[in-house]
């Protein structure tokens, strides 16, 4: 079994991919992990940070 890599996603992006790539990783809902990142900027301000930093370290999907 291969394992399992981050990748920011290229079909389901609103902005980088990096939400739904992130929820393909945990087999989670896109819009969920959306609004924990939402939430996470809203109520301690760094959501918006560590989604810029995963823009510029997750590396896109392969192309199939």
């Amino acid at each position: 079994m291969e394992p399992k890599r981050l990748y920011r996603s290229r079909t389901d992006t609103m902005l980088g991919g990096v939400c739904a790539g992130l929820a393909k990783y945990f087999d989670l809902d896109p819009t969920v992990v959306r609004l924990v990142f939402v939430l996470l900027f809203l109520l301690a301000g760094h959501g918006l940070l560590i989604y810029l930093i995963m823009w510029l370290v997750v590396p896109p999907e392969l192309a199939a």
